[in-house]
This record gives structure tokens, sequence and C-alpha cells, in this order.
């Protein structure tokens, strides 16, 4: 019958729709299943390599505090912070020593991705089903761990410099340390993939970073003139502002933070400063083999 023919061919086709649905599905299952394990691997694998390393755990916390109480002890008879003179040196320098922990932190760690090519570990990981998008991701979030972790336990150490744990806003600092953890990581990772030497690497790094560090307000305010507009410009200023905030919580000084606005908008900036790393490090993964 007609009819009953055509009542089976549309019963075919609706049964083909669902199956090639249902097929479709499951690839799309498997492909996000290839990349989540790629990313919790490499998670993983930087995660326990950190732990096993004990040395690197006292190294992080041991280095910037004794170059915060060398440092900070010298200068405290001579720092003077306009319309906030009951701050000190050891008060003011110590969030900047934070973000010190944290990028030392990410340019050690993401030293791995060189160190990694050379023992071939990434070229297999290259050549598994995950994606190199999955491979930028998942070293940068094990770098970023790491740095929060060891940023953490840095500022366990506030109240040394006066600071009291119960008046910490501890949302905006963690926020501000999550985002510069992955920016710097993310930034770290794209240098490491485009270089194939170690000592290589400690050069651009230790030329791009650490003068961004100097000159981001993390050792000295810039109120006026050039300087002031090199911190503006600077994307780590507002890393060390919004860690500063935090740690002050609501008694925060008057000329203690570099920027005028907002945690909402220093945070804004730093999002924006890890797209963009996030983008050149993806777009150099894929280019370079």
């Amino acid at each position: 019958m007609p009819g009953q023919n055509n009542q089976q061919t549309a019963k075919k086709q609706g049964e083909h729709r669902d199956m090639a649905e249902v097929s479709a599905r499951a690839s799309n299952r498997s492909v996000l299943a290839q990349e989540l394990s790629t990313i919790g691997v490499l998670i993983r694998r930087d995660l326990t390599r950190f732990v096993r390393e004990r040395s690197r755990i006292v190294g992080a916390l041991v280095q910037p505090l004794i170059f915060w109480l060398v440092i900070g002890s010298g200068m405290s008879s001579t720092f003077r912070l306009p319309g906030a003179d009951s701050v000190d040196y050891m008060e003011y320098f110590f969030p900047g020593v934070v973000v010190m922990v944290v990028l030392f932190t990410a340019i050690f760690t993401t030293m791995s991705v060189i160190e990694d090519r050379h023992s071939g570990f990434l070229q297999a990981v290259l050549v598994a089903p995950g994606s190199r998008a999955s491979v930028v991701l998942g070293k940068c979030l094990g770098a970023a761990t790491i740095a929060l972790v060891q940023g953490s336990l840095f500022l366990l150490l506030s109240p040394l410099a006066g600071f009291e744990l119960t008046a910490i806003a501890w949302p905006t600092v963690f926020a501000g340390l999550c985002v510069t953890c992955l920016a710097l990581c993310v930034l770290g990772f794209g240098v490491a993939w485009w270089l194939d030497s170690t000592a290589g690497y400690h050069v651009v790094m230790s030329l791009v970073l650490l003068p961004l560090w100097i000159l981001s307000g993390a050792m000295f305010p810039g109120d006026a003139g050039v300087l002031a507009w090199i911190q503006r410009l600077n994307p780590m200023s507002y890393a060390v502002s919004l860690v500063r905030r935090g740690i002050y919580g609501q008694a925060l000084p008057e000329g203690v933070v570099l920027m005028s606005g907002s945690a909402a908008l220093e945070l804004a900036v730093l999002v924006a400063f890890l797209s963009i790393c996030l983008a050149w490090s993806v777009g150099l993964c894929y280019r370079r083999r």
C-alpha cells in the first residue's frame, strides 16, 4: 500500500536521524573526554612533580621572605607615603612580594615546557588525541595551581607585616592571584614554546617580567610624571594593586593603591591581559611544531 510505504519510509528516516544525532553526541562527548583527559594528565603531572620536590616549596617561601626582610628593613627609615604616614615600608612592600612569589613560580614552572621537549614527553603529548589548545591549558593550569599554592602560603605570613588574617578580603585577593597566576603562566608557556634553551628562556623572562614587576608599584609608588604613565600601562600594576586592595580589606589607606578606580576595573584589565596571552600562546602552539 502506498500509505504504508510512506509511513515506513518516514519511520526509517526518523530512525536514521536519531541514530545520527546519537552518534554526533557520542562523538562530541568523546572529543570532550579526550580534551579533559589531556588537561588532567598534564595538571596531575606538574602537581606530582611539585610535591616530590620539597626543596621548591622551601625555596619559594624562604627566598622571598629574606628579600622582603632585607629590602624592607633597609627602606623603612626613608620611606614616606604621601597621605598615609602610618604605612611603613614593610607593610607597603608585602603585597608586592606576594606577586613576586607568583611571578617567580610562573617562570620556573613553565620552564618545564623546554625540559619536556628535550626529554621527548612533549612530543608524545602532541601526538595524543587531545588538541594543542588542551596542551596549553593543561600545562598552564598546572603551573598556575602551583603558583597559587605558593602565593597563598606566603600570604599566611601577612601578620609579620602588620595585617590581620581576619581583616583580609580573601575573595578579592584570590581573584587577583588566580587571574595573575594564569596570565603569567600562559605568557611563560608561550615564551618557552618559542625558545629551545632554558638559558635563553631565563634571559627573556628576566628582561621582560622583572622590570614589569619593579615598575608596577610593588616596591615604590608612582605618584606623577612618566613613571605614573608607565604604571598605568603596565598590567603587573593592576595585579599588585588588586592584591594590595584585598590584603588591606576595609582599612585601605589613601595613596596605597596605584589605580584610580575599583577592584572590578583592575580585575577586568587582568582578564583582558590573560585573554591576549592565551590567544598568543595557543596560536603559537599551532604554528610552531
